[in-house]
């Protein structure tokens, strides 16, 4: 796994916390010090916390369970629907659907008519319908595509979420809490690390901070599935022989 550098976290502004009129006191442990009102955090502490759950991700993704990555902020969107797709996990970067861990098999339903959408355009049952027919159902599947088109292949819960702002995604946070489902997270000074699995203490605000932080939890995921395609390889090679 590569060394994280403090000074590669120090410039990409990893460190900036909120203003200190706005921070969670339970955020005390990470944070270094105030700087004209705002709260400094610790980069530190930021890495042993990229080190630990940068470890614990390997062990799910080396497990065969899936990493749900969600992020519907602005700024976060975009690096962590890239960074998802490299390593071949789910995501959520639009509104999060209630109920999409709690009653996973109502969004399970969503995702089988897209798969039905998709087998009537292949079988040309879709080409019988009238012009009206055709335009709703592509309307419903481009629909489904932007709020779940990374789901498909999820057909169990997941095994971990990780999360940038817990606040702003706090729906999807007392999802994963109520089904004991482990959460890994960004956080900032302005909220509460009480209940996430594994903290990562920074600022998820920026755009090169949440790039940073999240490649080097995208470069963990894959050394744990390169771990499991060796040790299957490893054990089908034991088989034959």
């Amino acid at each position: 796994m590569a060394k994280i550098e403090i000074k590669e976290l120090l410039t990409a502004g990893v460190h900036h916390g909120h203003l200190t009129r706005k921070w969670n006191p339970n955020m005390a442990p990470y944070i270094y010090k105030e700087r004209e009102g705002v709260h400094i955090i610790n980069l530190y502490k930021t890495r042993a916390k990229m080190e630990e759950a940068g470890a614990a991700l390997a062990k799910i993704a080396q497990s065969g369970k899936k990493i749900l990555f969600v992020a519907t902020k602005k700024q976060a969107k975009d690096i962590v629907s890239e960074k998802a797709k490299s390593v071949n996990m789910p995501y959520i970067t639009e509104r999060w659907p209630g109920g999409m861990l709690t009653n996973f098999q109502t969004i399970r339903k969503a995702v089988k008519k897209m798969s039905t959408i998709d087998r009537m355009k292949k079988d040309g049952s879709f080409d019988a319908l009238s012009k009206r027919e055709k335009l709703q159902i592509n309307r419903l599947r481009a629909k489904l595509e932007k709020n779940l088109g990374s789901m498909s292949e999820m057909t169990r819960l997941p095994g971990a979420l990780f999360v940038v702002d817990i606040m702003k995604e706090h729906t999807a946070v007392k999802e994963a809490l109520k089904l004991n489902i482990p959460i890994f997270a960004m956080v900032d000074t302005n909220s509460d690390p009480t209940n996430i699995s594994y903290t990562i203490p920074s600022n998820d605000d920026a755009s090169k901070s949440i790039e940073i932080v999240m490649s080097h939890v995208a470069a963990s995921v894959a050394e744990g599935l390169s771990e499991r395609k060796s040790s299957k390889e490893a054990a089908d090679s034991a088989t034959e022989k």
